[in-house]
């Protein structure tokens, strides 16, 4: 192609915590380094302004409860009247604005439409209502595993050749660390010398009712519950003063803290369903997630079997090598290309 693209892409999620904020920064931002993209970026929060790196981002003060209904049900302003011209317009799981240009939006996962008892009645709504949007008009749908890809086909009309799997990789550049560095975090939050890992998160999904019965034997640490949610560069702290991340959850679009925890030679105990295996490989140990006794059974093995531990650790470190950001970019790209021709 001669001419660039001119990529249009919200970017509204960094006002929030979570995978999907981790998905649209690391993207983004290796977007931003491709020479045949023009990337330009909407985001909009009532309190939290952009204070990232990026560059040509059109700023906003839209409130909630404006936003969606805003784009997702009245519908009367295109987005190009907030950033201009464009080729692409790349949305997020959230809102689907009006656009006279080709259209693509990433799906993280399908909970709210797969299990809506784990989200609250209105988000249950904006969900299903903002699918419609997407059966109708979007061009290019990225799922970000081959499991949510099957989700996707299950609980919408998408057809299945405008779906892409696009994997994602780590929250950030992550590698061992330093025992200096690990002791000064463990002194810095009150963390015991050994302990267990697990991942908070909003309703069931997460699976910590079984995790803290599991962990009744062991020093628990919860990262959300426990600990604040920390910065990009405790949490790789995080994982590597861990002993072992317990990640049973019961359902996980990706699983991006599996990626986190071979960064840093931290063996996982995962579990046997939904995108798990497809992101674990053979680099960890899977569960049934409702077996308290599967669950235990597998962390008495991993704390107590070191050579076992050594053996995950080294399949993890070649794991991760499989997944980066700037081949999700690069992928996306190939996205926009096809769409653009």
């Amino acid at each position: 192609m001669d001419k660039n693209i001119r990529v249009g892409m919200d970017i509204s999620q960094l006002a929030h915590q979570g995978g999907v904020a981790t998905y649209v920064k690391n993207l983004a931002e290796k977007l931003s380094l491709l020479s045949n993209l023009e990337m330009v970026y909407f985001y909009s929060s009532l309190r939290k302004s952009y204070k990232g790196g990026l560059k040509n981002v059109k700023s906003f003060k839209l409130p909630p409860t404006l936003f969606e209904p805003f784009f997702n049900r009245w519908r009367k302003v295109p987005i190009e009247r907030f950033i201009g011209p464009i080729d692409i317009f790349h949305s997020s799981d959230w809102i689907q604005p009006p656009s006279k240009t080709k259209k693509v939006t990433t799906y993280h996962d399908v909970v709210p439409l797969k299990y809506p008892q784990w989200s609250h009645p209105k988000i249950v709504d904006i969900h299903k209502r903002r699918l419609k949007l997407v059966e109708k008009e979007i061009d290019c749908v990225v799922a970000v595993s081959e499991s949510t890809k099957k989700d996707l086909l299950q609980v919408s009309n998408i057809p299945e050749d405008k779906i892409t799997v696009i994997y994602e990789g780590p929250t950030g550049n992550y590698r061992p660390q330093s025992d200096e560095k690990i002791k000064k975090f463990r002194e810095k939050y009150k963390l015991p010398d050994r302990f267990v890992l697990a991942i908070g998160g909003v309703g069931e999904r997460r699976n910590l009712t079984r995790v803290k019965e599991i962990c009744r034997d062991y020093n628990l640490v919860i990262a959300g519950i426990t600990l604040p949610w920390l910065s990009t560069e405790e949490l790789e702290l995080l994982y590597a003063s861990a002993q072992v991340l317990l990640y049973p959850s019961l359902y996980e679009g990706f699983g991006i803290p599996i990626l986190d925890a071979f960064s840093v030679g931290l063996p996982v105990i995962t579990s046997s369903v939904s995108s798990m295996p497809e992101v674990g490989g053979d680099a960890a140990l899977y569960a049934d997630p409702y077996k308290v006794k599967d669950i235990r059974e597998k962390l008495n093995v991993i704390i107590n079997d070191n050579v076992l531990r050594q053996d995950l650790i080294k399949k993890g470190f070649e794991r991760v090598k499989q997944f980066s950001w700037e081949k999700a970019a690069q992928q996306t790209v190939k996205v926009y290309e096809r769409l653009t021709e």
